[in-house]
């Protein structure tokens, strides 16, 4: 009886895969690129991150570079692996990508004043909004998708 409930809380519909493996492929490649990350861009990473999140202040840019490669190496292979339920996988998504929108939130000069609309330095980030949506589509499916009206 446990393997019955295991599976359905790990049940992969159709289109899981094609966002997974997109998303899952570009977060860890991400993660991988910030391993081999100099001085000068673990700096810029850990300054960018610091004006908008002030806790990171207080952490060494490198150790902090290190936790961010970390954790997307991580988020990365978790959308990759079938086995983490969606559910999980699509929270972690969310989570980091809201974080990254709290970025563009806060950072002046990448909206448009009075606006959410990015400025030309604000694109790249403001287009993370797309993990966003990934990650709350798949929290949203394990509430409401059709495999939970077909136990009903």
């Amino acid at each position: 009886m446990r393997t019955r409930r295991r599976a359905r809380w790990i049940r992969i519909e159709a289109w899981h895969i094609p966002v997974r493996l997109v998303t899952g492929a570009f977060v860890l490649n991400s993660g991988l690129a910030k391993r081999k990350a100099d001085e000068t861009t673990t700096a810029q990473l850990h300054g960018f991150a610091a004006g908008t999140y002030p806790p990171v202040k207080r952490v060494p840019p490198e150790k902090f570079v290190r936790a961010l490669s970390a954790g997307e190496i991580a988020l990365g292979a978790m959308l990759l692996i079938p086995a983490v339920p969606p559910l999980v996988a699509g929270a972690g998504l969310a989570a980091f990508s809201a974080g990254l929108l709290g970025l563009y939130a806060r950072t002046p000069g990448l909206r448009q004043e009075g606006s959410i609309q990015p400025t030309e330095q604000g694109v790249a980030i403001a287009k993370d909004v797309w993990m966003f949506g990934i990650g709350a589509s798949m929290v949203l499916d394990h509430f409401l998708g059709s495999h939970r009206r077909e136990r009903a």
